[in-house]
């Protein structure tokens, strides 16, 4: 790899040794059990193993209705109507494991979010569309470039968890007011003028990982860590349980313990089983979120502090 390269990977010993770390169900299993555990296996193996009634947040990224290849295993495009079927499966499966106070958050492509909108209205309620600015794809002769995916924000029922304070992004003031003299609603630093302000549903701050990123694995889909911090900061607490039920390369997890949350993360791949492990791993020893600083969210590109 190229010097600045810094793709997460495994040796050898490293992909034997976080073998041990995994764990499988067989039977109905305590969450104390599963605290803090990654999963190896097919989520559909496990859905009735899963402990009822103990789940704060779920962080649904399910493949989306697209052929794409996981590391050999390929999923196959499908009828809109056939995509609804399998993920109505999935969302009926996990539905016990919820609390009442529970919020739910579902990751869709454009065309996929349209289909799957009245399948989220039929189990939760709906409190939000977010939109979020993806900068990679490829452009296009014949139709707008694909720039951006959708996360619904849902809810089990009306009493839930939004810590709106915990997720105000920082934004650079170019046309700095005043008031008497005095910064009116901002806040003049020394490397720049800044204000905070409050989240929108539209997400234009965020930075896919790419390989001079310490968080980046060859996951073909994998989101960034400051994308699952907005979440997971927004609709938990500190101790909370957040259930990450297509795990991938460790996202959901990795996060969750940055932020002082539990988790469970179920993912079927042993390869990308075992890199969610390493980076719990280096998550111990490393706390920070790119993008993330002194309890705010910077914009994009913006100057943070040292």
């Amino acid at each position: 790899m190229a010097p600045r390269n810094r793709t997460l990977s495994l040796t050898t010993e490293e992909y034997a040794f976080y073998q041990t770390q995994l764990m499988r169900l067989d039977a109905p299993t305590p969450i104390a059990q599963m605290r803090d555990r990654l999963i190896h296996q097919d989520l559909f193996e496990v859905l009735a193993f899963l402990p009822p009634n103990s789940v704060d947040l779920l962080f649904l990224d399910p493949p989306y209705n697209l052929t794409k290849n996981f590391n050999g295993q390929q999923f196959k495009q499908q009828s809109p109507a056939d995509y609804c079927n399998w993920l109505e499966v999935c969302l009926q499966g996990l539905l016990p494991t919820l609390k009442t106070t529970a919020s739910v958050y579902v990751c869709a492509d454009w065309q996929t979010s349209i289909a799957i909108a009245p399948l989220m209205g039929k189990y939760f309620q709906i409190r939000n569309r977010i939109t979020w600015e993806r900068h990679k794809g490829r452009g296009s002769q014949s139709n707008w470039k694909n720039n951006a995916e959708d996360i619904w924000f849902c809810t089990v029922g009306a009493r839930y968890t939004f810590n709106a304070q915990a997720v105000k992004l920082k934004r650079r003031v170019l046309a700095p007011y005043t008031a008497n003299g005095q910064p009116k609603d901002w806040q003049a630093t020394p490397g720049g003028n800044y204000r905070l302000t409050a989240a929108s549903n539209l997400w234009t701050d965020l930075t896919v990982p790419f390989w001079s990123m310490a968080e980046n694995t060859d996951h073909p889909t994998q989101k960034p860590e400051k994308l699952v911090a907005k979440m997971i900061l927004a609709s938990s607490n500190p101790g909370d349980l957040v259930l990450d039920p297509f795990l991938g390369s460790g996202t959901g997890a990795v996060v969750a313990k940055k932020l002082g949350r539990n988790y469970v993360g179920i993912e079927q791949d042993l390869m990308y089983a075992c890199l969610a492990a390493k980076r719990l791993a280096r998550a111990a020893a490393d706390q920070t979120i790119q993008g993330y600083q002194d309890g705010v969210f910077w914009e994009r590109n913006s100057r943070m502090k040292d």
